[in-house]
């Protein structure tokens, strides 16, 4: 497997750039383009396939078989409470650490497609454990997962004391699929929105800079967040005291909020599957983030940071798009004449 079929180092050979340019799809686009929309939506890789279908199927087994049924959540218990806690610990030791083992533990597929070619230091005073998985490992169970639990949980009491709006599919088949569609949107958008706030300056010292400490990600940094910006970022899951749902709806957006942080954080742009084989798994919109801090606070197919100024697609344009902006800000009188 050779990666320059897909992209270049640097001059320095310490950075690989994808040669396909970060796009948001075609949702957006105006006029509409019929052709381009059903490759985006029916294509693989796409909007169906393999993400959005792999974490509708999950969230319904996770129903089916790791969730205690309505009647035992009317009451609040430590039993069926430790249930969900437990199942969503072991859901993130499973997607964190598989993705963790396979790219960094065993370097299955070396620096191939990785985006920053050397791996996060081994020893960092800048962490704690003066280690830099230790650390994000921590921060991720010991804070995310908890936090993540505590909404779930609620919500879950919620449906079965008729608070939160419950439907079936017998009753509203339409509307239950459509909300398969729309939880992506809540995802990006709820993202989106939390990422902004937590970029204020006095949220950004207080807790976003912990997670920007991974300035070189790795899996577990994904969810490795201040307990401040775990409640924030998981608050999206309140949206269905709201929207007429049925419990699957709801852990479906939960487990995508809880594990789909580590596909975004793997520092590689493809997994090889084999000698000619790989797959798209790019977040390369988020790594940019990590490396320039200002720009692609979301991530999928809401342009919302075409629409607010703070896109950057990776090509050399954008880069200077970008320097300008920020030459504009500290030298405003200089940038304007």
């Amino acid at each position: 497997m050779d990666d320059s079929r897909y992209g270049k180092l640097d001059a320095r050979g310490a950075y690989w750039v994808p040669n396909k340019p970060v796009s948001y799809g075609p949702v957006f686009d105006w006029p509409p383009d019929p052709r381009a929309l059903l490759k985006f939506f029916f294509g693989f890789p796409g909007y169906f396939l393999p993400w959005n279908l792999l974490y509708a199927v999950a969230a319904i087994l996770i129903w089916e078989f790791l969730t205690p049924s309505l009647e035992t959540m009317r009451d609040f218990s430590i039993g069926w409470v430790a249930i969900i806690l437990v199942r969503n610990l072991g859901l993130a030791v499973a997607v964190y650490g598989a993705w963790h083992l396979w790219l960094y533990s065993w370097r299955k597929q070396g620096t191939l497609f990785k985006y920053n070619r050397q791996w996060p230091k081994e020893k960092s005073a800048a962490f704690a454990f003066g280690n830099q998985t230790w650390d994000n490992m921590f921060h991720t169970l010991a804070s995310g997962v908890p936090i993540w639990t505590a909404y779930e949980v609620l919500l879950l009491w919620a449906y079965a004391n008729d608070i939160a709006p419950l439907i079936t599919f017998g009753d509203y088949p339409v509307w239950f699929v459509a909300v398969f569609f729309i939880v992506p949107f809540i995802h990006e958008v709820g993202f989106y929105l939390a990422h902004r706030l937590m970029h204020w300056p006095p949220l950004y010292r207080i807790a976003h800079s912990l997670h920007h400490r991974n300035v070189n990600p790795g899996p577990w940094s994904g969810l490795s967040m201040h307990p401040i910006e775990h409640v924030a970022y998981f608050s999206t899951i309140l949206l269905f005291f709201l929207i007429p749902s049925h419990p699957i709806h709801m852990i479906n957006l939960a487990s995508r909020l809880g594990v789909a942080p580590a596909q975004g954080h793997t520092g590689f742009d493809r997994v090889v599957m084999g000698d000619e084989t790989s797959m798209d798994t790019s977040y390369y919109a988020h790594y940019l983030h990590h490396k320039y801090f200002e720009v692609n606070y979301a991530d999928g197919m809401v342009p919302l940071d075409r629409w607010f100024g703070t896109f950057h697609d990776g090509t050399p344009e954008a880069q200077e798009a970008m320097k300008a902006r920020r030459m504009k800000r500290s030298f405003p009188t200089a940038a304007e004449s």
